[in-house]
Order: structure tokens, then C-alpha cells, then sequence
């Protein structure tokens, strides 16, 4: 099993979303998706999002990834690049990344953008960090599972 399946089934266990928080009929990664990264690289992960087109330097084609990886997902690579590891000049600074605090553990003021979850539903020991790598894994899942064959 992957490094990051392995990380994101024991973050999810660790944090105990409620099951009207983590239901089955959301599917998290895909709206972080869309949240963070589909107005440049596009609903489809193709790099066609809306303010692609505003850009000097086009985004990749996401679907591409393990493609372009001699046909293994890069994971830990992608996981480095949205929590700001490796640097991105699209991205922005880590200061004020293009997508914001999204991916900063200085979140929960912003906890309101996950559906159906509202504060006072989570635990008040929930580590912030924990809930930043929740939202990373579930992109890097999302982005797996896009994958062209």
C-alpha cells in the first residue's frame, strides 16, 4: 500500500470526523480539487481551468502524473508541492500561496469550507496540522485516481 493511503486512512482514523462530517456521498478529495487547484488546472486536471488562460506559463496536464512518473503516482512529490516543499513560481510564496491558507495549519478560522462541517463538530484537541494533511491526502488521492491509463 502507498505511503500516502497509509497516511490518510491513519489521519482520518486519528481525527474522528463524525459520520454526517465524512459521509460517503462526498467525495473530500474532489472538492479540494476544485476548491485549490481547478481554476488553473481545470475540473478535468487537464490544465485547462479558467485563469488559465491569464497565465504566462500554462499549468500542467494533472492527469498525466504517473504517466509522466514511468506509470507510478509521484505522491510524495505532489504532497511537497502543495504543502510548499518544492517550489512552485505559480504557487506563489508561502506567505500567500495562490490558494491561500487552504494548506497552512493556521486554519481554523477557515475550518467552514469543508461541507458539513462546522467547528463545533470537531473535537477541541484535533491537532490543525492533522487537518491540513487530511486536506492534502485527499487531493493526492483525487489526483491518483484521475490518472490516464
Amino acid at each position: 500500500m502507498p505511503k500516502f493511503a497509509v497516511a490518510f486512512a491513519m489521519i482520518v482514523a486519528a481525527i474522528g470526523f463524525n459520520s454526517a462530517a465524512w459521509s460517503q456521498d462526498i467525495d473530500h478529495g474532489k472538492f479540494e480539487y476544485q476548491q485549490g487547484c481547478a481554476a488553473c488546472h481545470g475540473a478535468d486536471g487537464r490544465g485547462n481551468g479558467p485563469v488559465s488562460v491569464q497565465l504566462k506559463v500554462l499549468p500542467p496536464d494533472l492527469t498525466l502524473l504517473s504517466k509522466n512518473n514511468n506509470g507510478t503516482f509521484p505522491a510524495d512529490f505532489v504532497y511537497e508541492i502543495i504543502d510548499g516543499r518544492k517550489a512552485v513560481a505559480a504557487h506563489g510564496t508561502r506567505e500567500m500561496p495562490i490558494w491561500g491558507d487552504r494548506y497552512s495549519p493556521d486554519l481554523f478560522g477557515e475550518l467552514n469550507v469543508w461541507p458539513r462541517i462546522n467547528p463545533s463538530e470537531i473535537h477541541p484537541s484535533i491537532d490543525p496540522e492533522a487537518v491540513v494533511r487530511l486536506r492534502i491526502l485527499a487531493v493526492i488521492d483525487y489526483l491518483n485516481r484521475i490518472q490516464q491509463k
